[in-house]
């Protein structure tokens, strides 16, 4: 929101100060001021929409993170997949996908770590 549209109610046009700046005194406003707070239905849906974002990104991530990056990948996917959930996304099943590929690329390290002794893919 510009500086102009929050100054221009509060100021009179044409009033001037004793230094030349604009008065600050109140002039009166027939316009509705815009509320700073947004309403309950709207906060609602750009938290459905964040939760519904980070179902995606950890779908993606889990998917990912099978086939590179799973040390840093698998937990970043079931962080954001829990995150999703507890905000009650609208992609569930997309969360529980992600769930289930971020321990997926969890258990692929370990078996990687276990058979070859190194946290990297190859012999």
């Amino acid at each position: 929101m510009a500086l102009s549209t929050l100054v221009a109610p509060v100021l009179r046009p044409g009033r001037r100060g004793a230094a030349g700046a604009p008065s600050t005194e109140a002039a009166p406003s027939t316009e509705a001021a815009p509320t700073a707070v947004p309403s309950t239905e709207a906060a609602a849906r750009a938290g459905t929409r964040d939760a519904d974002g980070l179902a995606v990104a950890s779908f993606v991530l889990g998917l990912v993170g099978l086939l590179a990056f799973n040390l840093v990948l698998g937990p970043a996917a079931v962080v954001m997949a829990l995150i999703a959930l507890a905000r009650s996304t609208g992609r569930r099943a997309r969360a529980f996908l992600g769930l289930a590929l971020g321990v997926a690329d969890l258990a692929v390290l370990a078996v990687t770590v276990t058979a070859h002794g190194l946290v990297a893919w190859g012999s």
